[in-house]
């Protein structure tokens, strides 16, 4: 299941290789699922034009096993977050910035209090939005390698293999091309994953992040 609200630009080409010159204009699933059909017709896709939002997380939720966190907004990235909790689903995040990237997996909601969630790591948003890829600029190659290494933890996460990244976040310098590892630890007192703590429910997550600073 692909969930984007958003038409291709000709400015997605050099970073979001899914999309082709002559999907310019169209609804980013349905490319994209033009795209994988391609490449294996044996597949099933469920492309979702829609923005995902606290009134329709839910039902996007049913039936997914994994869910890869794409985004490039706080909100969205709370809400999943917060989601994937309610729903005791693994949520494998990255974020890249220019020449730098991170990756983690965050699987509280199935292991509450062993494995973090995203607000363990980042209780609250930084006091300014961060800049998105159009106003920062970023390597076209790095959603590329954040993507492989993101699928890959889904991989493992679905065939019950390997150690996958929870309770670590994979950070990686492109210009230096080094890698770094942090531990996040489960955070006892966690607004949303702490053990035995009721989901709160949702919130109105973009007056959460307007309003640090």
């Amino acid at each position: 299941r692909i969930v984007d609200d958003d038409v291709v630009d000709r400015s997605n080409l050099q970073r979001q290789i899914i999309h082709t010159d002559a999907a310019i204009g169209s609804a980013k699933v349905e490319s994209a699922r033009a795209r994988l059909l391609a490449l294996n017709p044996h597949i099933e896709v469920d492309a979702v034009a829609q923005r995902v939002t606290s009134a329709n997380v839910d039902a996007l939720m049913e039936g997914v096993d994994v869910v890869l966190d794409g985004s490039d907004n706080f909100p969205l990235r709370y809400l999943l977050n917060d989601a994937c909790i309610k729903h005791a689903r693994p949520l494998v995040y990255a974020a890249i910035e220019r020449f730098d990237g991170q990756v983690g997996v965050f699987d509280a909601g199935r292991r509450r209090g062993q494995a973090p969630c995203y607000r363990c790591l980042f209780p609250e948003p930084p006091p300014e939005f961060a800049p998105n890829c159009a106003e920062a600029g970023v390597l076209g190659v790095l959603p590329g390698l954040a993507g492989v290494i993101q699928a890959t933890e889904v991989l493992k996460l679905l065939l019950e293999i390997g150690q996958p990244l929870a309770g670590r976040l994979l950070r990686f310098d492109a210009l230096g091309m080094r890698f770094a590892e942090t531990r996040v630890p489960a955070d006892p007192g966690c607004a949303v994953c702490a053990p035995g703590r009721a989901f709160p429910g949702y919130i109105d997550y973009a007056a959460f992040c307007a309003h640090r600073g």
